[in-house]
């Protein structure tokens, strides 16, 4: 459902009405399920920082600090983790969080059919209650970025007998412990969260409600804010940001994310993948990239406010692989490599979710490729809808874009694996594999890093995703809301926010 602005008297009436106890959201897409087993979206995200607590959570600097776990501890072999939950915590309907809640809930991570949590966590071999408020997890071998994942939705926690009694629809009606309860859900249109008055720590959150309402067009999300429908917006357009800055009627933040844009290609994923002329040869898909200008895209469409990068990780981060740099747009040799194998002017169509941008980038690349011979076909599609038909495989390359993770395993082992959960075109390597599992065996940064750059090189010749830029989180809001404190996730966290 698109939003449009309402005329000038109506504006008036909403604006008076709306009430300074509610926090109303203003999101780029609608998120998919709300169960934090099955969700892979973004927004959903945003929406689960209110809806449901974490055992671990990060703060703006990346540093852990506690949430429902208040104290780990790591085993002498590295091999297990201990946690000591926090006390008095209870779920939404009424049921206490303890112990035995956390081990249902990260084997249902672990076990659930469809589950996207399974690959970043599927080193964990038991879950052991040691009493109420202790859980000890063992992987049977040293796992390096355990902590980080329970920082996001593999470290939520649900309900057990809610999650047991809606079976397949408990992503219909959430039950968690978060500071915030769901209220309602209407799709395309809001989603509706009321303060949990029992949570832990209520007293450090002001609204008695937050609504979320997802308007894909970004001109239409920045006009309601502007009109007063909406309270706050996540990723203003960067063709936006100057504008305003100078805006007194807006305030303005910002921060570097850690996450990632890239054309993910079809290379084995079911029967779309046969016909894929990018799946034929890896030559042809080297010759896609080099026919694209990374730091073209930047300019053109994000006023060069993101950082163009080749990796799953920016160029700025410690992790990023010096010796495998972005290569420069070469549209000869992209027509050399085409011609030795054997495709004069291949064919395929580029699924791109709704949304200004991501159009604008897509027409930029279609542009760019054309000159190397590719005839390069534009599917716009709601964006849930576009993960969907992802996973199922009815695509040949698909635009889509990662919001990151504090460790670079977040960024890479989900989409890269041979079995990872959101690895949609089935891209499946040994020595991708025997390098990822020697980067979550050990903490030591040199190890790890030498992986990296195995992986990176395979990644070059093989080029199962054509990584393109990193993008910095922009939000936009009512002057009257203050405590916002931006993150490098890019999340809103709603504790300390206030509408003076």
């Amino acid at each position: 459902m698109k939003r449009v602005v309402l005329p000038l008297l109506a504006l008036g009436l909403m604006a008076g009405a709306a009430s300074a106890q509610t926090l109303r959201i203003g999101l780029a897409e609608d998120p998919d399920i709300l169960d934090p087993t099955l969700a892979r979206t973004f927004v959903g995200r945003i929406v689960f920082m209110g809806l449901c607590d974490k055992l671990l959570d990060i703060d703006k600097d990346l540093k852990l600090v506690p949430q429902l776990a208040t104290e780990w501890s790591w085993s002498p072999d590295q091999t297990a983790v201990t946690f000591k939950l926090r006390q008095g915590v209870s779920f939404h309907d009424g049921e206490k969080m303890d112990a035995e809640a956390v081990r249902y809930s990260l084997d249902r991570h672990l076990n659930l059919q469809g589950s996207f949590r399974r690959s970043e966590i599927n080193v964990v071999k038991s879950i052991d209650v040691v009493d109420p408020q202790t859980i000890k997890v063992s992987m049977g071998a040293p796992f390096a970025p355990l902590l980080a994942q329970f920082t996001d939705r593999a470290g939520m926690i649900v309900s057990p007998k809610a999650a047991k009694d809606a079976g397949a629809n408990f992503g219909a009606k959430p039950i968690c412990s978060g500071p915030y309860k769901f209220v309602e859900r209407v799709q395309q249109d809001r989603i509706v969260l009321e303060k949990f008055k029992e949570h832990y720590n209520a007293q450090a959150y002001a609204f008695e409600r937050v609504t979320y309402l997802p308007i894909v067009d970004g001109t239409v999300r920045l006009a309601n804010l502007r009109s007063g429908q909406l309270d706050m917006i996540e990723r203003l357009q960067a063709s936006d940001v100057a504008e305003v800055k100078k805006d007194s009627r807006v305030r303005f933040a910002s921060q570097t994310g850690l996450g990632y844009t890239g054309i993910t290609i079809n290379v084995a994923n079911g029967e779309r993948a046969k016909s894929n002329v990018l799946a034929k040869d890896k030559r042809i898909r080297q010759a896609l990239e080099l026919s694209i200008d990374r730091e073209a895209i930047n300019q053109v469409v994000f006023q060069g406010e993101f950082l163009a990068g080749n990796q799953w990780v920016p160029p700025t981060n410690p992790w990023y692989v010096k010796t495998v740099p972005s290569p420069k747009r070469d549209v000869a040799k992209a027509k050399d490599l085409l011609k030795a194998a054997g495709v004069a002017n291949p064919s395929f169509t580029l699924m791109v979710p709704t949304g200004n941008e991501a159009q604008q980038v897509s027409q930029v690349i279609q542009a760019m490729v054309k000159e190397a011979g590719f005839d390069m076909k534009i599917q716009q599609v709601e964006f849930a809808t576009s993960l969907q038909t992802a996973q199922k495989g009815d695509f040949d390359a698909y635009l889509i874009g990662w919001s990151g993770r504090v460790d670079p395993d977040g960024n890479i082992t989900a989409f890269e694996a041979c079995d990872g959960g959101q690895n949609d075109g089935k891209f499946c390597d040994q020595g991708v594999e025997a390098a990822l599992k020697d980067t979550r065996s050990t903490s030591n940064f040199e190890q790890r890093a030498t992986a990296y750059e195995k992986i990176a090189k395979i990644h070059a010749d093989q080029m199962p995703r054509v990584y393109l830029y990193h993008p910095t989180w922009f939000w936009a809001m009512n002057p009257k809301v203050t405590g916002f404190q931006p993150v490098p996730d890019g999340m809103i966290r709603l504790a300390g926010m206030k509408m003076n």
